[in-house]
């Protein structure tokens, strides 16, 4: 069964000027190890004159991918205190760049340490986190005279109305949590004093900010 798991609510990116140094931290969904490998080259081309471009990324459920690269800054002082902020913050499938345009005062290992956790733990701030729950999607066909009367039910229900088709008769999706479908299905049913058709459709991640 899929599991539940945060991310960043959107792509996105935070600058900040650290003793005249900028740092932006540039932030993205990822799938797989290719894309975070593409979003990586991709900042590096956008910031060819910059001082670095270090960068992290965690993928999988149970973090099973987990990379960091300093690119030519201290061992140890860049890419590991970023990935550090997403294990720590429970991201799952994303990954990070900050890029750095020196601005004349040396940071020092701890400084340097700080700065990159520090840009990226802003960044989610700025960006937002979101939880992604699993759904059991459901199409329940109706007769139009039920409508209004299922569509109020559900407002007052833990299942989410997704969307409404209208033909011969009316559609409309409902997601429902995957813990609950069994106890959806005979709701839906005795709701409608059995009056409606129910069929699973799929599944899918529905999102909820955190």
């Amino acid at each position: 069964m899929p599991q539940s798991y945060y991310t960043i609510k959107n792509d996105g990116k935070y600058e900040q000027a650290i003793k005249k140094s900028r740092f932006i931290a540039h932030m993205r969904r990822v799938q797989g190890e290719d894309e975070a490998k593409a979003f990586i080259a991709k900042i590096k081309h956008e910031h060819p004159t910059a001082t670095h471009n270090c960068s992290a990324y965690v993928l999988g459920m149970g973090n099973e991918t987990q990379k960091a690269n300093d690119d030519g800054e201290p061992s140890g002082t860049a890419g590991v205190p970023m990935l550090n902020v997403l294990i720590k913050q429970e991201l799952k499938n994303t990954a990070v760049v900050v890029t750095r345009y020196f601005g004349g005062i040396k940071l020092g290992a701890g400084g340097l340490i700080r700065a990159y956790g520090n840009s990226v733990t802003e960044a989610i701030n700025h960006i937002g986190i979101v939880q992604r729950q699993p759904m059991q999607k459901y199409s329940v066909t109706i007769a139009y005279e039920l409508l209004g009367k299922i569509e109020n039910e559900l407002r007052e229900s833990p299942y989410i109305l997704v969307s409404t088709d209208y033909g011969t008769h009316v559609t409309i999706q409902v997601a429902v949590n995957m813990n609950d479908k069994e106890i959806f299905e005979e709701w839906i049913v005795n709701t409608s004093n059995n009056r409606v058709t129910v069929a699973p459709s799929g599944t899918s991640y529905m999102e909820k900010d955190f």
